[in-house]
């Protein structure tokens, strides 16, 4: 008789099959008509999506993914399997451990039956996102609950929110870093975050305690769930470590879509204001990513470069995502032990 055994499934966004324009256009129908990242009445978002972005946005796009694939194919799915094969081998045979994207494959369906196959005791759901949004985990949590809700036999299952201020994911980030900053000299510091609709904050907000100003400069009880929060407060945390003087460094998030207001600051209007400002040499991170992909490596390493450099910037030091880090995967493993 097969032992019981915890199941442990890993979680992040998501990557087209390949850079071509079809593959492209499918992920992004599949990843813009969910409820929970375009939260807008079906009939709009199916329009919008369908009608608008996916067949204008699908050849721009197919451009940029051709530029961030490698010999390896998607670095986010490389590092997902990377650390999925890594993972199971730390833990043991009492765990199997298998990746599932969001949106494509190998999707959390296919994932989730892939555990199935084995007698499981529980079953932990880890999605790559540090800090907890109603888009990234909350998504992950409501497809995950949907699929295992048709089960017959449903383990005991544990959700994983957040991990912003985690020790070992602030050590990951603090070593890529340190290694990335070993003798270069830098005068400011970006942290740079995803972005979400303002409305998207506000759904989340308890008591509407969130203002979207400076009650994110602290993080307690009141803005726990609050994702622009978890963000300062992984900043802070981060700047301490790394030394980094208050004035010295600052928020903001990239990605912004469409003409709604989103979480401010916005990227690109700081990074302009920096070489005016006598910040010439600026080094940014990107705390919400943990691998390699195209809001990092383009978005981030190439295009917000252009920006910077344009304004009379001399140095953009782009610190890469956790990817195959040995501390990040301490991390995880970390995770999973702990709950």
């Amino acid at each position: 008789m097969n032992k019981t055994r915890t199941g442990v499934l890993l979680v992040n966004l998501g990557t087209p099959d390949s850079p071509e324009v079809p593959d492209v256009r499918k992920y992004l129908r599949e990843f813009l008509m969910d409820a929970r990242v375009i939260d807008i009445p079906f009939l709009s978002r199916w329009l919008l999506v369908n009608l608008i972005i996916a067949p204008f946005r699908a050849p721009k796009s197919a451009r940029i993914y051709r530029k961030l694939w490698t010999e390896n194919g998607s670095p986010l799915l490389y590092f997902g399997q990377l650390n999925e094969q890594r993972l199971q081998e730390l833990l043991g045979d009492e765990f199997v451990v298998k990746l599932g994207m969001r949106y494509q494959s190998p999707g959390i369906a296919y994932a989730l039956n892939e555990l199935s196959r084995h007698p499981l005791r529980s079953l932990i759901i880890l999605p790559l996102f540090p800090q907890y949004a109603s888009a990234t985990t909350g998504s992950v949590h409501q497809k995950v609950m949907e699929i295992i809700s048709q089960w017959t036999n449903i383990p005991e299952i544990k959700f994983i929110n957040t991990y912003f201020d985690h020790p070992l994911f602030i050590k990951a980030f603090v070593e890529r870093a340190k290694k990335r900053l070993h003798s270069r000299s830098f005068d400011f510091m970006l942290f740079s975050y995803h972005g979400l609709p303002e409305r998207q904050i506000y759904k989340s907000s308890t008591g509407n305690y969130c203002q979207l100003n400076d009650c994110c400069r602290t993080y307690h009880e009141k803005n726990m769930n609050c994702y622009r929060a978890q963000c300062f407060e992984t900043s802070r945390i981060l700047a301490k470590a790394l030394n980094i003087p208050v004035d010295k460094y600052k928020v903001v998030f990239q990605s912004r879509l469409g003409k709604d207001p989103w979480i401010q600051p916005y990227a690109e209007e700081v990074i302009r204001s920096l070489p005016a400002s006598g910040y010439k040499r600026v080094a940014v991170m990107v705390p919400s990513f943990v691998a390699d992909c195209l809001e990092t490596n383009i978005e981030v390493g190439e295009e917000f470069r252009e920006i910077f450099l344009h304004e009379g910037g001399e140095e953009w030091i782009f610190i890469d995502s956790l990817n195959d880090s040995e501390t990040w995967l301490e991390c995880l493993y970390s995770l999973v032990k702990e709950t």
